[in-house]
């Protein structure tokens, strides 16, 4: 399959949440996607984007992306972590994903990140495997920890 990796543009922005709904299907949240396609066309191309997109495509269409956004580590400085690597079903398999991922690096190597972090679900062997195979640290020691909107309102009323 022929594609081509490319930074993401203003126009990319139906594709890319094209693939965020996909991924939601194949992690089982289908109906946790609150963000809208407006809302990744300010936050990610607007005047001061809060996100990096790459994308993979072929002549068609886009197949694949990757998001990255800048964190603060107090024990690395700034690190570049990788929200979503998304390579639409129809498409695995055929090397998008690893080339999404070699930008990514790249990416954060020119930024001179001290580190490159992303999660994976526990129940994801394909991605898992393919993870260690580059040499990645899959912690299993760690928990994911997340407040949702429910949660922060009921936080902050019983702080009354």
């Amino acid at each position: 399959m022929n594609f081509t990796i490319r930074k993401a543009v203003a126009t990319d922005v139906d594709a890319i949440f094209r693939l965020i709904n996909e991924l939601a299907i194949f992690e089982k949240e289908a109906d946790a996607v609150i963000i809208t396609p407006e809302d990744l066309q300010k936050d990610g191309f607007g005047a001061q984007p809060k996100f990096h997109c790459f994308v993979a495509e072929t002549t068609e269409e886009v197949l694949g992306i990757a998001l990255v956004y800048m964190r603060y580590s107090t024990w690395k400085g700034e690190v570049l972590h990788l929200e979503d690597l998304i390579v639409s079903e129809k498409a695995r398999g055929k090397g998008i994903g690893g080339a999404l991922l070699t930008e990514v690096i790249k990416f954060g190597k020119e930024l001179g990140v001290k580190r490159i972090g992303w999660e994976v679900l526990d129940w994801n062997t394909p991605a898992i495997e393919f993870y260690e195979h580059i040499g990645a640290n899959v912690m299993r020691d760690w928990h994911v920890v997340q407040l949702d909107e429910a949660g922060i309102e009921k936080y902050l009323l019983s702080r009354k």
